[in-house]
């Protein structure tokens, strides 16, 4: 059974920092492409950050400069570092796994920047 488990969520102030988790197990994160999505109150899921298979990580350019993905192929275990958070980064943040032939979601973890 393939599990993604996220953890690190929670509230911090507008510039603080967080760490996001993701645990995998049933997969092994070596075959997949690693991601981190969110979904905003109100709005569409979309995607922060990407650890391609043999590539360099991507984000998207609301959180360059930012946020860190990095994976732990030993642990099984992607992660996210965000720093400097904005308002706006309020969001439940999902972890992904996209293989060839499935993608598997984690249960996601909320984030809450607010003062």
């Amino acid at each position: 059974q393939v599990q993604l488990v996220e953890s690190g969520g929670g509230w911090v102030q507008p510039g603080g920092s967080l760490r996001l988790s993701c645990a995998v197990s049933g997969i092994s994160v070596i075959t997949y492409d690693m991601a981190w999505y969110r979904q905003p109150p109100g709005k569409e899921r979309e995607l922060v950050a990407d650890t391609p298979i043999g590539a360099r990580p991507d984000y998207a350019d609301s959180v360059k400069g930012r946020f860190t993905i990095s994976r732990d192929n030993a642990k099984n275990s992607v992660y996210l570092q965000m720093n400097n958070l904005e308002l706006e980064d309020t969001a439940v943040y999902y972890c992904a796994a996209a293989g060839r032939i499935n993608t598997y979601w984690g249960q996601g973890t909320q984030v809450t920047v607010s003062s």
